[in-house]
């Protein structure tokens, strides 16, 4: 039996590859520097959203975030149970004073693994990315 097109394919050159392998990199990164605080990245950024902008429900948070709502609804839960999010306002989530201490001494941490990150891409790498991710988001709006 043949398989011409599985033989004609190269995988190495898909983008989905590329960007999951980047973002695999990236996150490893951040999880070694925020490991101590006990949070994931992705709660880490649904922390930081909800310090920046109070009120917002899970829908607004998903679409914000690009995060599908089962793992919306999954890091939620782990920052309820810990006192880091309050859903008191339902449908309205909020960051709680304990989130916001929380994040207040996660912030060094995070600096440092953006400082990490930043050497490994200089500045050509980073605007890269900017890029990539401002071309994504208009074909997604």
């Amino acid at each position: 039996m043949e398989f011409p097109l599985l033989h004609a394919t190269d995988p190495t050159t898909c983008i989905s590859g590329k960007m999951s392998r980047i973002s695999r990199i990236t996150s490893s990164i951040f999880r070694k520097h925020i490991k101590p605080f006990g949070l994931s990245n992705s709660q880490m950024s649904l922390l930081f959203l909800l310090s920046k902008r109070q009120g917002l429900t899970q829908k607004e948070i998903c679409d914000i975030l690009y995060m599908e709502k089962s793992t919306l609804n999954r890091n939620l839960k782990r920052l309820f149970e810990r006192d880091y999010a309050s859903k008191k306002d339902f449908p309205e989530i909020n960051i709680t004073v304990n989130g916001k201490l929380l994040l207040e001494k996660a912030i060094p941490s995070w600096n440092e693994a953006m400082n990490e990150i930043r050497s490994l891409l200089n500045e050509n790498g980073e605007a890269a990315v900017d890029s990539i991710l401002y071309k994504l988001k208009q074909t997604t709006s």
